[in-house]
Order: C-alpha cells, then structure tokens, then sequence
C-alpha cells in the first residue's frame, strides 16, 4: 500500500476541545487498512463477477425466448 518512503498518517481530534493531533499510523493500524483494502478489492470483484453472471444469464433467456418463437413485443412483456 504505502511505499518504503511514505508514511502514513493520521488525524486524531478530542472533539471536547477540538484539539487535532496529527501522527503516524502505527503498524498495527497500517496492517489493518492494507487488510481492509484487500477486502474491498474482493468484494468489488465478487460484485463484478454477479453482475456479469446476471447479464449473462439475462441475455441467455432472451435468446431462448426469440428461439421460441416470442415476439420482441411478447419478451419484453414478460
């Protein structure tokens, strides 16, 4: 994720006092959001891969119904 050069950091207000305090990431926390980027990537290819799935499947019975003689008119019904 962060580069051997770049530090991470993060922003961190009391919000009683509004006192905003800047610091490094620790490398738990740097751990966590290298983990919690993984995640998101597998979720969006997973949400990708459904969607395509569905087209798919969508354009698959439509052509199945024209096949079967159904009219445009008659699929879109449906």
């Amino acid at each position: 994720m962060a580069t051997a050069t770049e530090k991470l950091t993060t922003l961190e207000v009391d919000i009683v006092t509004g006192k905003q305090t800047q610091r490094d990431l620790t490398a738990d926390e740097i751990t966590q959001r290298e983990a919690e980027a993984k995640t998101e990537k597998a979720t969006a290819k997973a949400q990708e891969a459904t969607a395509t799935a569905r087209i798919d499947a969508r354009a698959s019975a439509l052509a199945k119904l024209a096949k079967l003689g159904l009219t445009k008119a008659e699929i879109e019904a449906l």
